[in-house]
């Protein structure tokens, strides 16, 4: 996760995170990336169930949920067991989390152990009435994805009027007080929709955005030839830049984030330093302090059936069940070769990744998607656009 509004714009400064000695249970949210000991923030996809059917879907969501779900006592031991573990925020995801009954009373338990709670939806089930509900749970955030407009959306998400109903939901989380966000997913369908989104994010006052980038898991898998070239993603990365520097002269200030490609954080330097930008210096600083991708360390997810892996995307690898062992176990237990190698991949990554100059800033970034293209983890990440003599 590189912050384009945190470090172009100067809204974060590395004193900014040394003040709170840079441990998770002391930094507030937007400082959460520059912690240093890097607990988990773990992602439960507590449902495969959706009321969509997005083309890109890395959980394969579908119209129900199975019997292997966890129950309502599984997951509060889950929470209980993260939070004294100290894992600072825990995103209900899914499939749809809204579909699940008892979600309300997951979110409450979080809060009330002292956790961060935020959630990854579609939006479409967010009435004026579940958005003020959220809000009086506590809950942090909640995320939204839109991935355009309303044609490009609703192809996307396979259910026509998917746009209409998540814009509502956006406009009933802003109305009840609740912090709500925009998702995009970047990909050769809808990288020309970035402008409109900006467009749509200011016309609404939307205060946040995450631009992910393609990872090649579930149904996203099919998508792998979809994916931009590296010319395209620099364009489009260059695009979301200049959009959020506009915003901030502007004086609309808006959190804008990308998300799952760690070269984002040298290009962004890179840039900064060729156009003589004084803030260069401390934009490097705050990129060490992230340390790049940070699969296997610092997030983790748990699956629906209770299954642990290293992110939300890489889930035909797990490393245990919390029905049979608690997370916290699990994930500090040594014995586990490739989740030990992931705390430490930069010992491990190969070829170009392995011999770069950014591999502290980047971390080797996504070992899902270099494990997708090249059937290794430990692969060069094939969407790395850096070119050699950027990273000699």
């Amino acid at each position: 996760m590189i912050g384009i509004s945190k470090l172009w714009c100067g809204t974060v400064e590395p004193s900014d995170a040394l003040r709170y000695g840079r441990r998770s249970s002391a930094l507030p949210s937007h400082l959460l990336q520059f912690s240093e000991d890097k607990k988990p923030v773990v992602v439960w996809n507590v449902t495969q169930a959706c009321n969509l059917r997005c083309v890109h879907c890395y959980a394969h969501a579908k119209a129900a949920g199975g019997p292997d779900e966890l129950s309502t006592a599984d997951g509060l031991a889950l929470i209980d067991d993260l939070a004294g573990f100290g894992a600072p925020v825990l995103l209900f995801s899914g499939g749809e989390p809204l579909v699940r009954p008892d979600l309300t009373q997951l979110i409450r338990h979080a809060v009330g152990r002292g956790m961060r709670a935020v959630i990854s939806t579609n939006g479409t089930l967010i009435t004026p009435a579940k958005a003020e509900e959220l809000r009086d749970l506590g809950l942090s955030y909640v995320g939204i994805s839109l991935d355009g407009l309303a044609e490009v959306n609703d192809r996307f998400r396979g259910v026509a009027g998917a746009f209409d109903l998540a814009l509502a939901g956006i406009r009933n989380c802003r109305a009840a007080g609740l912090k709500v966000g925009l998702r995009f997913t970047i990909n050769k369908r809808n990288a020309a929709e970035i402008p409109a989104v900006f467009d749509l994010l200011e016309a609404e006052g939307v205060p946040r955005i995450c631009f992910y980038h393609l990872v090649y898991s579930g149904r996203g898998s099919n998508l792998i030839h979809e994916d931009l070239d590296h010319a395209a993603t620099r364009a489009a990365v260059d695009l979301i830049i200049d959009r959020t520097r506009d915003l901030h002269d502007r004086g609309r200030p808006t959190e804008v984030l990308t998300v799952d490609n760690h070269a984002d954080g040298p290009y962004l330097y890179l840039r900064m330093n060729r156009e003589g930008n004084p803030r260069a210096g401390d934009v490097l600083d705050l990129l060490k302090m992230n340390e790049g991708n940070s699969s296997g360390r610092g997030i983790g997810c748990v699956s629906w059936d209770g299954q642990v892996h290293a992110d939300q995307f890489w889930r035909q690898i797990s490393f245990g069940n919390v029905r049979q062992r608690p997370f916290s176990e699990i994930w500090n237990d040594p014995g586990l070769d490739l989740l030990a190698r992931l705390k430490d991949k930069k010992r491990y990554v190969t070829g170009r990744c392995h011999t770069c100059r950014w591999l502290d800033v980047c971390g080797g970034n996504f070992r899902a998607r270099a494990e997708a293209a090249a059937g290794d983890p430990w692969a060069p990440d094939p969407a790395c656009y850096l070119t050699d003599e950027e990273i000699a």
